[in-house]
């Protein structure tokens, strides 16, 4: 049951993570028309400032739980370096635990955000004017799947599953310094 889990919520964090593709790829797009618009035609651009900044803050909030998934994220581990193995699985599921509380609160305020959004019907102040629901929604979404992703890896470190299918460079825990015969797995050290 915890690694069809696991298993699922790495799939729709991989899907969230094509459409970010996507929507990066159509702000450049729409970057690349707006300059041919503005500097060959001397035309007037209405629409597309607005849509470049809401599809780029969009894909950042839809690929976030690809990036957790897959370890993408920066972090300073000179702490998880000083310390022994059982220690460092320790930290890991902490700080998963306290990532988890953040995204539940940011769901959370994110939803109210969109909720207030789509009742009030709230616009754009630009000449555009699109419904501002649409790239609020990406609050809740983002933060709802990265919730999810958290509840994963949490599960990953306590059971020593992987965080995806074989083949990723996500596992439950980074490579230790201690060679593999002498490394405790983050489920010996929750026993």
């Amino acid at each position: 049951m915890i690694k069809a889990y696991i298993k699922a919520i790495a799939q729709v964090s991989r899907l969230f993570a094509l459409i970010s593709t996507a929507l990066i790829i159509a702000a450049m797009l729409v970057v690349c028309q707006m300059i041919l618009m503005r500097y060959v035609f001397a035309w007037a651009t209405i629409w597309q400032t607005d849509f470049v900044v809401f599809a780029a803050t969009v894909a950042i909030f839809l690929g976030a739980p690809y990036v957790l998934l897959t370890g993408g994220h920066v972090g300073v581990d000179v702490v998880e370096m000083m310390v022994g193995d059982r220690t460092r699985a320790r930290l890991q599921v902490l700080g998963s635990v306290f990532g988890l509380l953040f995204c539940a609160v940011m769901f959370v305020a994110g939803w109210v955000q969109f909720h207030d959004a789509w009742v009030g019907n709230w616009k754009h102040s630009s000449v555009w004017a699109p419904p501002l629901w649409v790239p609020l929604l990406a609050l809740p979404l983002g933060f709802g799947l990265l919730c999810l992703q958290y509840v994963a890896k949490i599960l990953a470190l306590l059971t020593g599953e992987t965080l995806g299918a074989p083949g990723d460079q996500a596992h439950a825990a980074p490579p230790s310094a201690v060679p593999p015969q002498q490394s405790v797995t983050p489920k010996e050290v929750m026993r």
